[in-house]
């Protein structure tokens, strides 16, 4: 008999060797018995350890978001910031050129009618001066023009701003990587955490909610600037015929206008013109469609004193939204 030991048992097997009578065969082995099971120490002395690596638990979502957040918030609410005083440069410029453009326009009308003291017997001076002061009120038009356009810019980037203060994860879940925008790799990823501070109160939604309000407000008054503009743009005067080649609210100001405004949600998709200028709070207006009415200095300084107050702005509202920000991010932003 031969023994054989096998890991769990010892077990011996008997060897039946072929017969010399019946002539040469194969050999047959078969198990006879099963003897007493080998001790442990035993079996564990001839097993040798498996080397396997010990998986490390991968870090949560939330942890790898949270930071990721933080920088995104931070640097959208600069953006923010900075597209603000933007707009604020860009209407102070605006106000200064409306003003000139509006003195320039009112100089030509009260022309004829002007004493000119000794200059008065000079031949054509009524005409040059009234030459000069329409190319002056050209030249305030396209800088008034160019205030306006970054003004619809700053609104853009406020937009932009307002949007991308989401934060999505990008590849797997427990990637360390992260993307900042709009669009989600992963089906289930809404880019907020699950709701979670990303400071230490305030949620992604709430942070949103401030920056819609922002938003809100340069919009509505991008809309209502834009209407002092092709008022303005639309006074010129013929000595005789005072207001001609009023402009429509359907004409573009400037190439691209219509395209940059699309972003701002101010072109309507039925007609395909912008919006009509509102108060906050209150419906549209209904604008004149007549051509060949006069505007009177009296109408020109309420067109002024409107720019001037940006009545859809609430600068205190804003500057409290910043105040709550820094509190809540632990930055200074200004």
């Amino acid at each position: 008999m031969d023994r054989i030991s096998v890991a769990g048992g010892n077990y011996i097997f008997r060897v039946l060797r072929s017969d010399p009578f019946l002539g040469a065969g194969p050999n047959v082995m078969e198990a006879a018995a099963v003897a007493t099971p080998l001790s442990s120490s035993k079996v564990a002395g001839s097993q040798k350890p498996s080397a396997s690596p010990s998986a490390s638990p991968s870090p949560s979502p939330s942890r790898l978001w949270r930071p990721a957040a933080q920088r995104n918030m931070r640097n959208q609410w600069s953006k923010l910031l900075s597209s603000k005083d933007r707009w604020a440069s860009a209407a102070s410029e605006g106000r200064s050129h409306a003003t000139s453009l509006v003195n320039a326009y009112l100089n030509q009308s009260y022309m004829p009618a002007m004493d000119l003291g000794a200059l008065k017997d000079m031949p054509r001076i009524r005409q040059k001066a009234c030459e000069k002061l329409a190319r002056k009120q050209d030249m305030y038009g396209k800088l008034l023009v160019s205030s306006y356009k970054n003004m619809v810019l700053a609104v853009a980037e406020l937009i932009k701003s307002a949007r991308s203060i989401r934060c999505y994860l990008k590849g797997p879940i427990a990637s360390p990587l992260a993307k900042f925008g709009e669009n989600p790799e992963h089906e289930n990823d809404l880019g907020d955490g699950g709701g979670i501070p990303v400071f230490s109160s305030f949620s992604i939604s709430q942070f949103e909610n401030l920056a819609q309000e922002l938003v809100d407000m340069f919009v509505s008054e991008l809309s209502l600037k834009r209407f002092l503009v092709v008022e303005l743009l639309s006074i010129r005067h013929v000595e005789g015929q005072g207001q001609i080649g009023r402009l429509k609210w359907s004409d573009e100001l400037y190439t691209g206008e219509f395209q940059d405004l699309t972003i701002a949600n101010l072109l309507s998709k039925d007609y395909i013109e912008p919006t009509l200028p509102h108060i906050s709070g209150q419906n549209p207006c209904r604008l004149s469609t007549k051509g060949d009415y006069l505007l009177s200095s009296d109408v020109l300084k309420v067109y002024l004193t409107a720019w001037i107050s940006d009545v859809n702005i609430d600068t205190t509202r804003i500057s409290d939204i910043f105040t709550i920000v820094e509190a809540e991010t632990q930055i200074k932003l200004s």
